[in-house]
């Protein structure tokens, strides 16, 4: 009997719901910006890009977004491991600030704990502390709170959620929407460190709950453990995304993470669209998850990173720069496909297998 394909909403996602809710607050959210029009903090930015931006005068703009581990703590908590997640909050955070061109400049987290455990919070913050100093950010501080009928885990004691809020700098005519982009633009994708902290729900439910995997078992055809392989930190792009904006001409700039690679429409405006059709090989973490729960590609390819973890479109003659700058900075980076004059994300993932965001 043929085994039934697991979704993302098997797993407690539903991705159209979640669109549906982020429509109802855009438009809900939006009616707040012109209580700052005309003075200092004027909104200059839309709802629904990676950030939102404010005017701060002298022809520059603050960066302002907000993120979270999401349901990768849980497996810190299965690894009693929790010196790595704070890496991913700033990563998350600071991804996203540079998707519009921003130098990111301070994070303030948000640590909820179930109970207060002092040496699991001094393992968190050294987290946070070492994604500061790769994203070269200041942690300004930020709140703990004890929790204990609010925050729950998978290990008693133990459940914690951590967010983050960060701000940066952009200089207006330097910002990054996407509304540069022109057809055969190149899309030049950026690998990825592995899962990062998107999808981790479904990925649960694959490798813990169908394949019956603990997190220390060893992960087919890899030197890592199925907890290692998804507790790897989120790979952190400031670097080597600020030198780019600095030597390239940089026409769209995307994150990938939650939604995946249909996150990609937020830079293609008016009937700009990507064909994607040199992605890497996925990492061993991917293929186990598909292999145990019977995902489709599409499913695969709209939930997780699937190897690229951070995208830059950029006139072809620009292409080389870009990809010399991320190898510097021991980011692996290759041309993945090109901007085309048709709306929507089409990714071949094999030959004559599209899949269509």
């Amino acid at each position: 009997m043929k085994r039934r394909a697991l979704t993302y909403r098997d797993a407690g996602v539903d991705l159209s719901k979640a669109s549906e809710s982020h429509r109802i607050i855009g438009k809900l959210i939006e009616k707040t910006f012109s209580l700052r029009s005309g003075k200092f903090g004027e909104v200059v930015g839309e709802y629904g890009h990676y950030a939102n931006l404010i005017d701060i005068g002298s022809g520059r703009a603050l960066a302002v977004h907000a993120d979270g581990v999401g349901t990768k703590v849980l497996i810190a908590q299965l690894m009693d491991k929790y010196d790595t997640v704070g890496i991913d909050c700033v990563a998350m955070n600071v991804n996203d600030l540079i998707c519009m061109g921003a130098e990111p400049l301070a994070i303030v987290d948000y640590l909820a704990v179930e109970k207060s455990d002092p040496e699991m919070i001094e393992q968190i913050v050294r987290g946070l502390i070492k994604g500061a100093k790769i994203a070269g950010v200041a942690i300004l501080g930020g709140e703990t709170a004890t929790m204990p009928d609010v925050i729950k885990g998978a290990v008693e004691g133990k459940g914690f959620d951590l967010a983050a809020m960060c701000i940066g700098v952009v200089y207006q005519d330097k910002i990054v929407t996407g509304r540069k982009i022109v057809a055969n633009d190149v899309v030049v994708g950026l690998q990825s460190s592995g899962i990062h902290s998107n999808g981790l729900s479904l990925a649960r439910k694959a490798l813990l709950e169908e394949a019956g995997f603990s997190v220390f078992d060893p992960l087919p055809n890899s030197k890592q453990s199925v907890g290692e392989a998804l507790l790897e930190p989120t790979k952190i792009y400031v670097k080597e995304v600020l030198e780019i904006l600095e030597k390239a001409q940089v026409h769209g700039l995307a994150n990938i993470t939650g939604g995946a690679f249909s996150k990609l429409k937020r830079i293609c405006y008016g009937e700009m669209g990507m064909y994607l059709d040199q992605l890497p090989e996925p990492q061993p973490i991917f293929e186990t998850i598909k292999q145990v729960g019977n995902i489709s590609d599409y499913e695969m390819y709209q939930t997780f990173n699937m190897g690229v973890g951070f995208v830059v479109v950029t006139p072809r003659e620009s292409s080389e720069t870009v990809i010399k700058i991320c190898k510097k900075a021991n980011t692996q980076a290759q041309i993945i496909g090109k901007i085309v004059a048709k709306k929507g994300i089409v990714l071949e993932v094999s030959k004559g297998n599209l899949l269509k965001m």
